[in-house]
C-alpha cells in the first residue's frame, strides 16, 4: 500500500503544474493533500480533481482560499471523519480521516507561526489541544498514519540552517519537545526516520521561495507520516519525491506491506 502525504500550497495550482497527471502514474492507494486553498465549489464539476476511480473527499477551511485538506483514495472508506470537536481549528480545514476497517488514514495541516504572534499563539492551542486526542487514539487499539504538514522540523538533522533557526517558529524549543512526547512518550512514529534514522538532506519537504532555496536544497523536513507501531514496522520503502515540482512542498511517498 503506497500512501503520500503532499502539501499543495494550492491544489489548483499544483494541477497546473501536473501534479494530478504524476498521480496518474504513480501506483499510489492514499494521497492525502494539505492546503488545498480552494472551495469544493471552486473545483466540483472540474475531472481532473474528481479522477475516475478515485474515492475523493475535501474538507475546506470557512475562509475562502486558505488552509483546507482532502484524501483521494483508491479503495472506499468504510467511514469519513471531518472534525477534531474544535471550532477554531475545525473551521481552518485542517483534518479529515479515512478509515478502511481497523486503519485510519488522515490528511493533517497543523497550524503555522511563521507570521507572528498571533498565529504561533494558535499553533500552541492546537498542540495543547491535539496531545490528549493523540494519546486517545494511540490508545483506542486502531492503526493510523497521520499524514500531514506538521510545521515542525524535529531535530538539527531535519533543517539546513538549524542554527539560525534556534528562535524561530518551526523549530522552538517547545515545539521540538512537544514531538519528543509524541514519539518517545505517547508512542507514535515518525515513519519517515523508521527507515533512513539519520538521513539529512534527502529527507527535506519544505523550501522557502526565497533566494535560491530549492536549487541549493536549503530545506526543512516538516511532512511527515506519523504512524502506531505495527504500521511502522510495515514500511518496506520511505523516500521524498523530487523530480517534478509542484509545490514548495514535495511528496512525502511511503510504501506499507499490508
Amino acid at each position: 500500500m503506497r500512501i503520500v502525504s503532499f502539501n499543495a500550497n494550492g491544489i489548483r495550482s499544483a494541477a497546473r503544474k501536473g501534479f494530478f497527471e504524476w498521480l496518474d502514474t504513480a501506483q499510489v492507494d492514499v494521497l492525502c493533500v494539505q492546503e488545498t486553498k480552494a472551495q469544493i465549489t471552486d473545483v466540483q464539476g472540474d475531472p481532473q480533481f474528481f479522477p475516475k476511480g478515485w474515492q475523493v473527499q475535501f474538507r475546506d477551511a470557512v475562509k475562502k482560499g486558505y488552509s483546507g485538506v482532502a484524501i483521494y483514495a483508491r479503495a472506499q472508506p468504510d467511514a469519513v471523519l471531518t472534525e477534531l470537536g474544535a471550532p477554531e481549528f475545525d473551521d481552518e480545514g485542517r483534518y479529515l480521516e479515512y478509515r478502511f476497517g481497523n486503519l485510519s488514514v488522515v490528511s493533517l495541516y497543523l497550524p503555522s507561526g511563521s507570521s507572528g504572534e498571533a498565529r504561533q499563539a494558535s499553533k500552541d492551542r492546537f498542540l495543547a489541544f491535539f496531545l490528549p486526542l493523540l494519546r486517545q487514539w494511540k490508545a483506542s487499539g486502531r492503526e493510523y498514519v497521520i499524514c500531514g504538514d506538521w510545521n515542525i522540523a524535529h531535530r538539527n538533522i531535519d533543517l539546513k540552517n538549524w542554527r539560525g533557526n534556534l528562535k524561530n517558529s518551526g523549530f522552538l524549543p517547545h515545539e521540538r519537545a512537544w514531538l519528543d512526547t509524541l514519539f518517545d512518550e505517547v508512542g507514535f512514529v515518525d515513519g519517515f526516520r523508521a527507515r533512513h534514522p539519520e538521513a539529512e538532506g534527502d529527507g527535506y519537504t519544505w523550501w522557502s521561495n526565497r533566494g535560491q532555496a530549492y536549487a541549493n536544497n536549503v530545506g526543512w523536513r516538516i511532512d511527515y507520516q506519523i504512524t502506531t507501531p505495527a504500521m511502522a514496522a510495515a514500511i518496506t520503502e520511505a523516500r521524498v519525491y523530487k523530480d517534478q515540482k509542484f509545490s514548495d512542498h514535495a511528496p512525502l511517498i511511503l510504501d506499507y506491506a499490508r
